[in-house]
């Protein structure tokens, strides 16, 4: 989230942003990523939300009924940017659970009612995708698999 959210904010190209997001620190002074493999993993997803950037911002636009995009705070932004990459290209990832994460983490750091809002946009993005909602979709391996080659099961 933070690394989207410092690209929304910044003219930076992620190539030249990530080594400096890399060296920020959590409060207890740990690594922002604790292990090469959360590193590459929170690296894959933000390079694919930007990469299909355009349409998940007009699919979060049209969710969030009456919200401009840039009018949605960056925390939101970013959270319902993630999890819409999930559940249209992370297809071994439930929709629910890219759902139920993004409201825990928009609980912990968005604005007072951001949970709540979040969970109605994404419900609404959720309603559109045609694959199962609690599950995997069938036959679907990992990320990777999913990356290279296969299409997002709502095209």
């Amino acid at each position: 989230m933070q690394i989207l959210f410092h690209l929304d904010h910044n003219t930076t190209p992620l190539d030249e942003a990530l080594p400096g997001v890399w060296s920020f620190r959590t409060d207890s002074d740990k690594p922002l990523a604790s292990s090469d493999k959360a590193r590459l993993f929170a690296e894959e997803l933000v390079r694919g939300v930007q990469s299909h950037r355009a349409d998940i911002d007009a699919r979060i636009q049209r969710a969030a009924a009456n919200f401009e995009i840039n009018r949605i705070g960056g925390v939101e932004r970013a959270i319902l940017r993630v999890a819409t990459y999930e559940m249209l290209h992370c297809l071994e990832v439930p929709p629910v659970v890219s759902i139920t994460e993004a409201i825990e983490i928009s609980k912990k750091f968005g604005a007072e009612e951001a949970s709540r809002f979040v969970n109605g946009v994404l419900d609404r993005i959720r309603s559109e995708i045609k694959r199962p909602a609690r599950t995997a979709a069938p036959g679907v391996g990992t990320t990777a698999e999913t990356k290279s080659g296969s299409e997002p099961a709502d095209q």
